[in-house]
C-alpha cells in the first residue's frame, strides 16, 4: 500500500513546484475522509492541487466554486426541482451536478459564503449527509479542499464551520530561486490525468482502510507525546504572550488520533508511529502566529520524550537511585578524623615554627613546598614576618609531615611548618549482612532483568522508518532525525542505568570478605 500512495505522489506531484507537502496533506486528508484548508494568496496552486486530486479516485467526480457575498445555495447545492415542485409538491433540489453530487469538492473563498451555505456545509462535514427537502442524501465525498486567502473573520459565527477542517496548511508562493525558474519555463499540461488506472482507488477499498484504522494500535511512545503536546500547550496559553491562546477541544484531539491511524495504514503498520504525531502541526493551530512555536513544541517533544518516557525511563532512573542510596547506606561508613594541616597566609605562604638558627625564615611559599622532593635539595626563598626576601637556602622535604630540611653554615637544619588540626573525613566499607546481601541480589536482579527486557524491545521494534531506505510520505525526513535522535539517546541512557545497577552490585559484592577503607 505504502509503494501505491508513494507512486501516487510521484504522479500528483509531477511538474509541480514546491507543492509537495501541500499535495501529501490532501492526499491523506482524503485518504482518511477528512477535509483540508489551504491557506494562501491567489495564484499559489490552491485549486490546481483540488483537480489533480480527483484523478486519484476511480470514481472521481469534482465541483468546484469560486464562493462570493452574493453566492446562493442554488450555486452551491442545485436548482430547486421545478418538476417535482409543481408535480409532488416536495421542495428538492437538483443535486447531481453540484456539491451533494460530488466527491472531490473545492470551495474556494470559502469565507465569503453566507449562513445558509455554511450550516448546509457544517452537516455535510459532519455526518457526510445532504438534506433535500425531506430527504437526507448520504454523500459520496473523499475530499473537502476549502481555500482563501484570509483566515475566517474573528467575532463572527465561522468558528463551527473552521472547526471541521482537520488539517490546515499555508501556501507559500515560490521562494527558491531554482524552482521559480522551472516554474516558469515549464509548458506541461497540469490539469490531465496522468495517473494509471491501476493505481487509482477505489471507494471499497477507502472503506477497507477505514475499518483497518479502527484496528491500528496506540503505543505508550506515542500516547506519552500526545500527551506532552496537549500539556505544553496549556502551559503556551497559561503564560501572557502576544500569541492567540490556542483553542483546541476534545473532537479535534480525537480526529488528530484518527487521522495518524489512518497513516499508520498508508504505510503498513498495525500501531501510529511517533513520525505519524507530526502530524498535529498541521491541525493544532489557528493563526499562522501560532505555527512556529507548535512546530519546536511538537519537534521537541518527538526529540526528548516518546521511547524514553515511554519506557519509564525516569521511574527505572528513580528505582536505580534508591538501590545504589540504600546499598551505601549500609556498608559505606562515614569516619571524621582530626589531624594535622598547614596553615596558610594569604592562601600562597606556609608559615614556619620559630627557629633560633635562622630567625627571620617566617614564611615560605606554598608553590616552593611543593616542588620539594626528599633528599633532592633546591634553592628555595624563605620571607620574614613582613613577606620579605630574607634567605635562598638548599631545601628538601623532612621526614616528617610538613617538615624541610635547609642547609645553613654547613649544617643542616629541620624546619617545621605551623599546623592546625582539622576534621578529615574517610569512609570505611563494611560487608553486608547475609540476609541484607540476599535481598540486594533479588533486587538487582528483578532491575537488571527489567533493562534487559527494555533493550530487547528496543531492539526488536525498532521503527522501520528509521532504517536508512525508509521514508514517511507525510511528513519530512527531518522528523525521521528526531526520532533517532530521541532512539539513540533511550539507548544509550538504558546503557548508563545498567552500568550503574553493574557498579552498584559491585560495591556490595567486593567487601563480603574484608573491610576496605578509603
Amino acid at each position: 500500500m505504502k509503494n501505491r500512495l508513494k507512486q501516487l505522489l510521484h504522479y500528483l506531484t509531477e511538474g509541480l513546484v514546491e507543492r509537495e507537502e501541500a499535495v501529501k496533506l490532501t492526499l491523506l486528508s482524503a485518504v482518511a475522509g477528512e477535509s483540508i484548508f489551504l491557506y494562501g494568496p491567489p495564484g499559489v496552486g490552491k485549486s490546481l492541487i483540488a483537480r489533480r486530486l480527483k484523478h486519484v479516485f476511480s470514481d472521481g467526480k469534482s465541483f468546484e466554486y469560486l464562493m462570493t457575498k452574493f453566492s446562493t445555495p442554488e450555486e452551491i447545492f442545485g436548482p430547486i426541482s421545478i418538476k417535482k415542485l409543481k408535480e409532488e409538491d416536495k421542495y428538492e433540489r437538483l443535486t447531481e451536478e453540484y456539491l451533494p453530487g460530488a466527491n472531490v469538492v473545492f470551495l474556494d473563498e470559502i469565507w465569503k459564503s453566507g449562513p445558509a451555505i455554511q450550516n448546509a456545509l457544517l452537516t455535510i462535514l459532519n455526518e457526510r449527509i445532504y438534506r433535500n427537502g425531506t430527504q437526507e442524501i448520504h454523500v459520496n465525498l473523499h475530499a473537502i479542499i476549502g481555500a482563501s486567502n484570509e483566515l475566517p473573520p474573528e467575532g463572527e459565527s465561522y468558528g463551527p464551520l473552521w472547526d471541521r477542517f482537520l488539517i490546515r496548511y499555508q501556501v507559500h508562493p515560490v521562494k527558491n530561486a531554482s524552482a521559480f525558474l522551472k516554474l516558469i519555463s515549464g509548458n506541461q499540461n497540469l490539469y490531465t490525468d496522468n495517473i494509471p488506472p491501476d493505481l487509482k482507488i477505489s471507494i471499497e477499498e477507502l472503506r477497507q482502510w477505514s475499518q483497518m484504522a479502527d484496528e491500528v494500535e496506540i503505543p505508550d511512545e506515542v500516547a506519552t507525546a500526545i500527551r506532552v503536546i496537549y500539556e505544553k500547550l496549556e502551559e503556551v496559553n497559561n503564560r501572557q504572550t502576544d500569541i492567540p491562546p490556542f483553542q483546541i477541544y476534545d473532537r479535534r484531539w480525537k480526529k488528530i488520533v484518527q487521522l495518524m491511524k489512518v497513516s499508520a495504514v498508508c504505510h503498513g503498520r498495525r500501531a501510529i508511529h511517533l513520525s505519524d504525531v507530526y502530524l498535529a502541526v498541521h491541525c493544532l493551530w489557528n493563526h499562522t502566529s501560532q505555527i512556529p512555536i507548535l512546530r519546536k513544541i511538537v519537534s521537541e517533544t518527538i526529540r526528548e520524550h516518546g521511547y524514553n518516557t515511554a519506557m519509564k525511563l525516569s521511574l527505572l532512573t528513580a528505582e536505580i537511585q534508591r538501590y545504589e542510596n540504600e546499598i551505601l547506606s549500609e556498608t559505606k561508613l562515614k569516619v571524621i578524623d582530626l589531624t594535622d594541616v598547614p596553615r596558610t597566609v594569604r592562601d600562597e605562604f606556609f608559615p614556619l615554627e620559630k627557629c633560633d638558627d635562622l630567625p627571620s625564615a617566617t614564611y615560605l611559599k606554598i608553590i616552593d613546598f611543593k616542588a620539594l622532593s626528599p633528599g633532592e635539595f633546591q634553592v628555595i626563598n624563605f620571607y620574614d614576618q613582613d613577606l620579605k626576601l630574607v634567605y635562598r637556602l638548599q631545601t628538601s622535604l623532612g621526614n616528617r609531615p610538613y617538615t624541610i630540611k635547609v642547609l645553613h653554615n654547613s649544617r643542616t637544619l629541620t624546619l617545621d611548618i605551623q599546623t592546625v588540626k582539622q576534621e578529615v573525613t574517610r569512609y570505611v566499607y563494611k560487608a553486608p549482612h547475609p540476609l541484607v546481601k540476599a535481598y540486594w541480589d533479588e533486587w538487582g536482579e528483578k532491575l537488571e532483568k527489567f533493562i534487559d527486557e527494555r533493550f530487547e524491545w528496543l531492539q526488536n521494534n525498532m521503527p522501520r522508518e528509521l532504517d536508512d531506505n525508509s521514508e514517511h510520505l507525510f511528513v519530512d525526513e527531518s522528523i525521521l532525525d528526531l526520532i533517532s535522535e530521541n532512539y539513540t539517546k533511550t539507548t544509550s541512557r538504558l546503557e548508563q542505568l545498567k552500568l550503574r545497577l553493574e557498579k552498584a552490585r559491585f560495591q556490595y559484592s567486593a567487601h563480603t570478605s574484608a573491610e576496605k577503607v578509603l
